[in-house]
């Protein structure tokens, strides 16, 4: 019997994105599933129920989730939403497992085959299916455009009759996904641009986007793509080189987070102090507590006249390419798992493996495992 998928109405505050965007409910609908939609779910990314053509439409979370086999969700299921599952149902989507660990215990003790995107492995492979590089990528273009509306002067150099307008200085701290992708948008927007990061392989990327990286002298190959925590020694000789850099910027942008551990304090309230007045920093690291000590994630406040703003979700501020992107990543990853309709996962394949929280009544992610078991 061909299985039932399911996309619920996301009830984070603030959430617009949708896990599944009509044409690829188009595609699983070729592959032989039934898929259900809560009514409303594609609202908040201007996907309206009608154009779901492909798809039932449901009135309540509740029926959605006792007569679906498989849900898709962007933000983690509350404990409440787990309740409403069918036993052993399968659902894929950001778990945040450090954070929630009493619903990864729910998930466990009701058997629910849990897939966290967020563990999917870095390799070539799976790159279709990384939401994390899908969503950092948003984030580092709407960064960009975060601090040049709240930058009170031109980021690009302007000739006027009344003179020329010299060119905003950025600075981005960290050249992951999200890193690249500001730098970027930052030189389309026509700023003098500067990159930085503890990866040094990370230089030849920042210069070819026609950006100068700031060399501290310090690196820190991490393992999966990320970068690892630096000693006490290191965080010194690297703040004392970024010091100047952050100093003589219009804005920083921040985005140095390491998955399950508080971000990494880069900017000091010292440093902070010595910025000129009116620039501005955009941390997206709020989520793990900022880079910057003096965020406040969430909010945006003055601190010595430099505005410090953490934004949360920063992808759902483009709720309809986000939500295609990640509804994209999570067809890539399923398709592999569905033959005719039916769920079959190959449990030796490490991208699935890999990728698994909870299964059998057992939390499988070992890291995840020892933090709740012990």
């Amino acid at each position: 019997m061909p299985i039932c998928l399911g996309v619920p109405k996301e009830i984070e505050q603030g959430e617009q994105r949708v896990a599944l965007v009509p044409t690829v409910a188009e595609r699983f609908k070729k592959m032989g599933v039934e898929v259900l939609l809560e009514s409303g779910a594609g609202k908040g990314s201007y996907y309206p129920d009608k154009a779901y053509d492909s798809a039932t439409i449901v009135n309540s979370a509740g029926e959605l989730y006792q007569r679906s086999d498989l849900i898709l969700k962007i933000q983690p299921p509350t404990e409440a939403e787990i309740d409403q599952m069918k036993e052993a149902a399968v659902v894929a989507g950001m778990m945040l497992p450090y954070r929630y660990p009493e619903r990864v215990k729910k998930m466990r003790d009701r058997r629910i085959l849990s897939f966290a995107m967020e563990l999917v492995p870095r390799i070539s492979r799976a790159q279709s299916m990384d939401v994390l590089s899908s969503q950092a990528s948003i984030a580092g273009y709407k960064a960009v455009l975060i601090a040049a509306n709240r930058f009170g002067g031109f980021f690009p150099m302007l000739t006027t009759a009344a003179g020329t307008i010299r060119p905003a200085k950025v600075l981005v701290i960290g050249a992951g996904v999200a890193g690249l992708q500001a730098v970027a948008t930052a030189k389309r927007l026509g700023a003098m641009v500067e990159g930085y990061d503890v990866r040094s392989a990370t230089r030849e990327q920042v210069e070819s986007l026609g950006a100068k990286f700031v060399d501290t002298g310090v690196s820190a190959e991490g393992s999966g793509g990320y970068a690892r925590e630096l000693t006490d020694e290191e965080k010194q000789l690297q703040q004392e080189v970024l010091n100047k850099h952050i100093a003589a910027a219009d804005a920083v942008i921040t985005t140095a987070a390491i998955p399950g551990k508080p971000s990494p304090k880069i900017i000091r309230k010292d440093v902070v102090e010595r910025m000129k007045p009116g620039a501005v920093i955009i941390d997206l690291a709020a989520e793990g507590g900022g880079n910057c000590e003096v965020t406040e994630p969430g909010e945006q406040v003055v601190f010595n006249d430099v505005l410090v703003y953490g934004p949360l979700n920063v992808p759902g501020e483009l709720p309809v390419h986000a939500s295609e992107m990640y509804s994209r990543n999570l067809l890539n990853f399923l398709t592999p798992m569905i033959k005719d309709g039916e769920f079959e996962p190959d449990w030796e394949d490490e991208v699935i493996a890999g990728s698994t929280l909870t299964r059998d009544g057992e939390i499988k992610h070992a890291s995840t495992r020892e933090q709740i078991e012990g």
